[in-house]
């Protein structure tokens, strides 16, 4: 590493500690890497992609092949009935509100069963805002259900509210929060105790940052529907923008209609030039998800060497890529920031500052030099300015220029005199 960068050399011999310490953890992410590669491959077979597939359509997109063939592909990985993977979703926000706005009806009932949803979805949902054409807006009821003291699930409570809920919203990532993610056994116990006190109960997961972090997936657990973005994990760091929407054929249906309009659904909608990046994202999405889940390890050995606080904790079990550091400060968590940019491939002069990003109720910092605006499949991290000043890191194309950037950001520490290091 001192062959491009100049880092400190207590940095450097940390860095090398921490390597030693995941080395059980690395050989766990590479069985999994391994075998979400193979049934990545093994989907595209069963579907017959050919290069036919990978051209687009304008207008109408009617009998758009590769349209067809990428929701196949994806419904296989995923153990689902159906898929709609489409360039039009702008976030998986825009994915997430599709399906809600899809599956729910005026009077109906959505419980959140992991507490409060990622910041951008409260203005969806009605919780925060007002005038947006929220779901309670349009008369959806809302309930919540916060995780125990230890941030598992209340199933006792789950099971109750399942009784008279049209929707049990999971968030299988934390979130700005520390409390864990959950794991897809976990989804599929939340989804077993809810199911056995309704088994019409839709059982909805925000799977952001999860996929292709463990063998299974979470419509292979129980989960009725589940969406996220490309330009996260499943779109391998080459999708350029989408989303996605996979679970039960008849859910998926009434969430093409929400995207499109009744009567059409997935039937029309042209795939421009889109369809050859999300092809290929997600054939390589197991091997760049491997990628980020071993930084964000490397990370947490690494700044835990250094003596913050980290979660989760660098041997404890994966199941998204996030990795949150406890930086103590709000100028020890911009210094964070500020050396992770210097990390990246794309604007890595940039200095990055807080702001009011839209979505959100507290300014926002975040560091991302990406080939895609936005994409946290790519070496990122972000917080909000608030305590306890907790900085979320996620990402990371390949391993090698991860750890470089986790390294550089604590070399900004120590350049900003921020964190003090023995010789």
């Amino acid at each position: 590493m001192t062959d491009f960068f100049d880092i400190h050399p207590r940095l450097l011999e940390l860095s090398r500690q921490a390597e030693q310490l995941c080395v059980p953890a690395f050989a766990r992410i590479a069985e999994v890497e391994e075998y979400n590669g193979q049934k990545v491959l093994a989907a595209f077979r069963s579907a017959g992609i050919s290069e036919a597939h990978l051209k687009g359509t304008t207008g109408y997109g009617y009998d758009d092949r590769g349209r067809e063939g990428l929701d196949a592909v994806y419904a296989a990985i995923f153990g689902a009935e159906d898929a709609l993977v489409r360039h039009t979703f702008v976030s998986g926000t825009h994915a997430l509100a599709t399906a809600l706005f899809g599956i729910l009806r005026p009077g109906e009932l959505m419980v959140s069963v992991t507490g409060a949803p990622y910041d951008t979805l409260e203005e969806t949902i009605g919780i925060r805002g007002g005038g947006t054409g929220s779901l309670m807006e349009w008369g959806v009821r809302y309930r919540q259900i916060d995780l125990l003291p230890d941030g598992t699930p209340n199933h006792k409570a789950i099971a109750q509210a399942a009784r008279e809920a049209k929707v049990i919203y999971i968030q299988r990532s934390r979130g700005y929060s520390l409390r864990p993610s959950l794991t897809v056994e976990a989804i599929g116990q939340i989804a077993q105790a809810a199911k056995a006190e309704n088994p019409d109960v839709i059982v909805m997961v925000d799977n952001c940052y999860g996929e292709l972090v463990e063998k299974r997936e979470p419509t292979q657990a129980g989960a009725d529907l589940m969406a996220g973005s490309l330009i996260k994990n499943p779109g391998g760091g080459i999708a350029p923008t989408g989303g996605y929407i996979a679970g039960r054929k008849k859910l998926v249906e009434q969430c093409a209609y929400r995207l499109t309009c009744p009567g059409m659904g997935k039937e029309v909608g042209c795939t421009l030039d889109t369809l050859r990046g999300m092809y290929q994202g997600i054939f390589l999405a197991p091997a760049v998800v491997a990628a980020a889940v071993k930084t964000a390890v490397f990370a947490a050995a690494f700044y835990h060497l250094l003596g913050f606080a980290v979660n989760p904790a660098h041997d404890a079990p994966r199941t998204d890529i996030i990795q949150s550091v406890l930086t103590g400060s709000p100028e020890t968590l911009c210094a964070f920031c500020r050396g992770i940019q210097k990390g990246a491939p794309v604007d890595s002069f940039v200095t990055p500052m807080p702001w009011d990003m839209p979505g959100y109720d507290s300014q926002v910092i975040m560091a991302a030099g990406a080939f895609t605006m936005g994409a946290s499949i790519e070496l990122s991290a972000d917080a909000p300015l608030r305590e306890p000043y907790a900085v979320w890191l996620q990402g990371g194309l390949t391993y090698p220029t991860g750890k470089a950037g986790v390294v550089l950001s604590a070399q900004e520490m120590v350049d900003e005199g921020l964190l003090k290091l023995g010789e």
